[in-house]
């Protein structure tokens, strides 16, 4: 570790740095922005330097040539107790850097641009619809994170990728492991062995006939372009999969939570849905569900925040501190419905910005809209603080949550 010797390094904070609630960011967090960045010991047993503040986190996710994301670094984060038994096969392009990673995301990203989202918006309303019309006729109270939460963005990302949604339960639990910090190395090594050889089987098949699906079309697409490798697909598949259910169902839970505890604001929004992609945005800025995986390894000597951090060391940018910076955001832990800041690092920065930020958009937007709409009576099945939320998950949000209903009429 290296500092300026003007600049002597406060005590080191823990991390990961657990919420004690969804609406009451650490303290930690406002103390971290003060001093700049700190050097914490991980779980792991690796020392890290924290950064918090906005300006900073967007400096180190900005830099893909002195902040390095390759995963296989000794130095690189990890938030992880126990290394996994045996080396964990990268998930795609997360861990590439430079030319290597403009490569692999210009072959995908089109299938992610805003017009394609936009023209999935009639079937996620259908499928939400569905899932609405099953916790209705379940009758309350019912979880809401198993009717509605992980159904929805599980079957889009299913159909997007062309991967049987019979099989969720499988994915779904694999997935939740490989997040959970408190699960073993040789549990986890086991899980993601699962799922990639789950997908490895399912690739293998499709490249005799390939669908018109995301990875049918990749298939097609990379052997056009004389790059076809079945294990970098695989790799693909995974990342999508995992981060395509996993993220948007715990924005769900937190958003319609959110709704639930800010009455005054669900009521102005069910009576003017136009202001729905702002209320998103907020609830993105606000709950920011990702931290860890928002990790970097520097190549050289870098100057960040008043501090020198040397060569070869670790860097985790903090996305809920510097979405809860007032430096960037004023009374940033107000939820306010009508903020309109997009410039928030909830989907990350720079070159790793997150590629399915317009599909989660979308799926957002017509979830809330659609359960203000045709449940206006929908409420909490027990008390706020006895939820049991995720604070030993690398992505924040709700295990479960029970909702009920009042008749319309009877709210």
């Amino acid at each position: 570790m290296v500092t300026t010797p003007e600049t002597p390094v406060p005590a080191s904070p823990t991390y990961p740095i657990e919420r004690r609630c969804p609406f009451e960011p650490p303290a930690d967090l406002a103390r971290l922005r003060d001093t700049g960045p700190v050097p914490a010991r991980l779980p792991s047993g690796q020392d890290a330097w924290l950064v918090a503040r906005h300006a900073d986190v967007r400096a180190v996710l900005g830099d893909g040539r002195r902040f390095s994301s390759d995963r296989g670094h000794p130095a690189f984060p990890r938030p992880f107790a126990e290394a996994p038994t045996q080396p964990i096969r990268p998930l795609s392009m997360i861990g590439m850097d430079g030319a290597e990673h403009t490569a692999a995301r210009r072959l995908v990203v089109g299938e992610f641009t805003v017009r394609r989202a936009e023209a999935m918006r009639p079937r996620i309303q259908q499928i939400v619809d569905e899932r609405i019309d099953a916790m209705l006729a379940a009758g309350g109270p019912v979880d809401l994170v198993e009717m509605l939460s992980l159904p929805v963005p599980s079957l889009v990302i299913c159909e997007l990728l062309g991967v049987p949604y019979a099989d969720h339960d499988f994915f779904q639990r694999r997935s939740g492991m490989l997040l959970r910090r408190d699960v073993g190395g040789a549990a986890r090594s086991t899980a993601m062995d699962e799922l990639m050889s789950y997908l490895d089987g399912m690739i293998a098949a499709w490249e005799q006939d390939p669908g018109d699906d995301l990875i049918g079309r990749q298939i097609v697409r990379r052997r056009e372009a004389g790059r076809y490798e079945r294990d970098e697909l695989v790799s693909l598949a995974a990342l999508l999969l995992i981060a395509g259910h996993e993220t948007t169902a715990n924005m769900i839970s937190l958003g319609i939570l959110a709704l639930l505890e800010h009455p005054d604001e669900a009521v102005a929004l069910r009576a003017d849905p136009s202001r729905t992609p702002l209320a998103v945005e907020e609830m993105l800025r606000y709950f920011t569900i990702v931290d860890s995986v928002t990790s970097r390894v520097t190549t050289e000597a870098v100057e960040i925040g008043e501090r020198r951090i040397g060569p070869g060391e670790g860097v985790v940018a903090l996305g809920l501190s510097a979405n809860h910076d007032p430096a960037s955001f004023e009374h940033p832990d107000e939820l306010d419905l009508d903020r309109g800041a997009r410039h928030h690092v909830a989907f990350g920065f720079g070159p790793h910005q997150c590629l399915g930020q317009n599909l989660a958009r979308v799926e957002l937007a017509v979830v809330f809209d659609t359960v203000l709409r045709r449940i206006p009576g929908l409420r909490l099945a027990g008390a706020v603080d006895e939820l049991p939320y995720k604070d030993d998950a690398s992505i924040y949000g709700i295990y479960r949550m029970p909702v009920e209903w009042a008749e319309p009429g009877c709210e």
